[in-house]
């Protein structure tokens, strides 16, 4: 049966050429095509003659539809890069405005809750997966990219490359977390699970890194088992990680720098939900030495 190819728009496609000039990752470019098809759909015809007005337009039905800030403004980020940049028609999107997202605190577990996770796992695999993204403080994306071949036993780091934002960095390797890989390798090798030198946490054909969903699916699996009732996902380890380095005295600039964090301001988050710091804060009140007060008899 002849495969028939989907015809792309000469708009889309000088779209698609913008986008990979500037080298945009896929997911960028799924994201800003995404905007682009939302205004298509609205406005029934090429966004390429939309107005001004039409855009000031569209934003308002997104907020009468109950859209979120965040998709609201990536929306906005697409469709500014289709009239700026593919376009050349800056003025159009003049009238857009994106809007505040309201930043909340992170979830985060205890050690014994994090503890609890892990040995719900039945899989060595996720069982792994769950403890190199606890020990090293890495994003799922970064814990399905890893391959053996960045494991650095003799400097005990984890080579992290191309993490977000483009950038290479050094994780820590604790000498638990190597143990962790090296009895994961050891299963993974007799099993016939990996390829040598290949990812280090294959998904069903070896050749093929475990994805993002599988690894969540398999943490909130986990999550289940252990009869936690937080809203736990892959990136609850993280905060967990930070927060848990930061309780136990380490500098934060250091803990910047071992979650790849380009702004302090954004590591500075974690000393909101760092309880233990908070319980060492004597409280003005308390100075006071104020007498209960005697009940009515």
């Amino acid at each position: 049966m002849t495969q028939v190819k989907k015809q792309i728009s000469p708009l889309r496609q000088r779209m698609i050429d913008e986008m990979n000039m500037r080298k945009l990752s896929p997911k960028t470019q799924a994201g800003y095509l995404r905007a682009v098809d939302k205004l298509a759909k609205y406005l029934k015809y090429s966004p390429e003659h939309a107005t001004s007005a039409q855009l000031r337009e569209f934003q308002i039905i997104l907020v009468e539809q109950g859209t979120s800030n965040i998709t609201m403004n990536a929306t906005i980020t697409g469709l500014q890069f289709l009239f700026a940049k593919t376009l050349d028609r800056p003025d159009a999107v003049k009238r857009l405005c994106r809007v505040p997202v309201p930043r909340k605190l992170p979830t985060v577990l205890s050690v014994d809750e994090v503890k609890r996770l892990i040995d719900a796992c039945h899989s060595p695999k996720y069982k792994t997966a769950l403890s190199v993204a606890y020990g090293a403080g890495l994003r799922i994306s970064e814990v399905v990219a890893l391959k053996v071949s960045d494991i650095d036993s003799d400097r005990m780091v984890l080579n992290v490359e191309q993490g977000k934002g483009k950038k290479d960095r050094l994780a820590k390797l604790s000498p638990v977390l190597l143990n962790c890989l090296r009895g994961w390798y050891q299963y993974g090798q007799a099993h016939n699970l990996m390829l040598k030198g290949g990812w280090l946490f294959p998904g069903q054909q070896p050749y093929n890194p475990m994805s993002t969903r599988q690894l969540s699916r398999g943490c909130l699996a986990a999550a289940k088992d252990a009869g936690i009732d937080k809203r736990v996902s892959m990136h609850t380890l993280r905060h967990s990680f930070a927060t848990h380095l930061l309780e136990a005295g380490v500098d934060i600039r250091v803990i910047q720098t071992l979650l790849g964090h380009s702004k302090l301001d954004t590591t500075a988050l974690y000393t909101q939900v760092a309880t233990k710091l908070i319980d060492k804060v004597v409280s003005p009140l308390d100075a006071l030495s104020l007498k209960p007060e005697k009940e009515d008899e």
